[in-house]
């Protein structure tokens, strides 16, 4: 049998889960795609955990212990999602020490209603670093304009970051000279760069879902070939001409210094890569985006659609930069303002997950209501087998 996500890997891709859940870890069933499926990177975000914690039964003894405890539905949620990101922390550790602390990293992001807020967002990325205390952790900042800064920041006190919500060639530029300069304060700092990562999460599947939206009002659904002819395809277009200014940037004179130190580079990653629209080919997002240094984070159904049918070909990116280009000439052309669509993506994007923040924490306010109540009896093995599979390294 072809081994297709291991292909895959030997390309230059790490594969990450786009995903966590008390039931995943408590199941063995993260440890199990490490061992089986090339897995070497987790990664979270708000509307996975308002999924995650909507399953009570996985929760109910610890909503019950901070219940008695009457812990703020806030502090309630850290407790929760901290627990639940630590313990993939261990679970994932073999893949860290394995990579010299390349992979093998975890994501939690900042609470998304300090999105436009820089010193909040750089003191709770720090609270969080302390709270989970893991060296494979990652904190999610988004790319927002006070967001920048943040990275610095953080990066600068020697925490390791995922920049996520990245739409934009221009926004990506900027990420990575607030890499840049992290580090460069970093090394200042006297922190020791080997120990620190970073990665930027390139957002996909999201632009080709806004940028064909806009060509059918344009009538690209109707009788237009070539509006017709430009759809599916800004966002590989998009995420081929951000890695050419990686390239760019990670062959510099300024990087070479900082490497020359012990550090990392910031490498892309591909998110947002499930395919939104059935017509398209479901591994799309990851068959075009195969490039040396990057990282593609995806659901486990497309996970597995890859392992099943997937093809690899050695790097679909850099050889396509012309042809990106001509994308984003034809859509000029037809009238579609790619600058509104990258402001339009990040604003939205911010306020998905805000609005999945907030039904996160309605749904542990209830939980915790219930469990103070004395609603439901608390899954106490469940505690006792996590907490076992902690003190073990996580092996569940």
């Amino acid at each position: 049998m072809t081994d297709r996500l291991g292909e895959l890997t030997a390309a230059g891709v790490a594969v990450w889960l786009d995903d966590l859940s008390r039931v995943r870890l408590s199941s063995g069933n993260l440890d199990q795609l490490r061992r089986e499926k090339h897995l070497v990177g987790v990664t979270t975000n708000p509307t996975i955990f308002a999924k995650a914690l909507s399953d009570a039964d996985e929760y109910n003894w610890q909503l019950r212990d901070l219940a008695v405890r009457g812990v703020s539905v806030e502090e309630a949620v850290r407790a929760l999602t901290t627990y639940d990101v630590r313990w993939a922390c261990d679970v994932m550790r073999p893949a860290y020490d394995s990579s010299a602390g390349v992979d093998g990293r975890v994501s939690i992001e900042v609470d998304p209603r300090l999105a436009y807020q820089t010193e909040p967002t750089v003191a709770e990325a720090k609270a969080l670093w302390w709270l989970i205390d893991r060296p494979n952790l990652f904190i999610k900042i988004p790319a927002t304009e006070a967001g920048l800064p943040a990275i610095t920041a953080t990066l600068a006190a020697g925490i390791s970051v995922n920049v996520t919500l990245i739409f934009g060639l221009e926004r990506y530029s900027q990420v990575m000279e607030a890499f840049l300069a992290g580090l460069e304060q970093a090394k200042a700092n006297g922190h020791d760069l080997t120990k620190i990562a970073s990665v930027a999460s390139f957002f996909v599947s999201r632009v080709d879902t806004e940028v064909d939206k806009r060509l059918d009002k344009l009538g690209g659904g109707a009788g237009r070939p070539d509006l017709a002819a430009l759809k599916g395809r800004a966002a590989v277009a998009n995420a081929q001409l951000a890695y050419e200014r990686y390239s760019e940037v990670f062959s510099s004179d300024r990087w070479q210094a900082l490497a020359d130190a012990g550090a990392h580079p910031q490498r892309p990653l591909w998110a947002s890569t499930s395919t939104k629209n059935p017509e398209y080919r479901d591994v799309i997002y990851v068959e075009e985006l195969i490039a040396p240094g990057t990282v593609n984070t995806m659901p486990e159904p497309v996970i597995d659609a890859f392992a099943e049918h997937g093809e690899t070909r050695p790097d679909t990116v850099t050889g396509a930069y012309t042809s990106a280009r001509e994308v984003f000439t034809g859509l000029a052309a037809a009238g579609v303002d790619f600058d509104d669509v990258i402001a339009t993506l990040e604003r939205e994007g911010v306020e998905k997950f805000e609005a999945s923040w907030l039904e996160l924490l309605d749904g542990v306010r209830k939980s915790l209501e219930a469990a103070a109540s004395g609603a439901g009896e608390p899954n106490r093995a469940a505690g006792d087998n996590a907490d076992a599979a902690l003190r073990a390294g996580g092996n569940a």
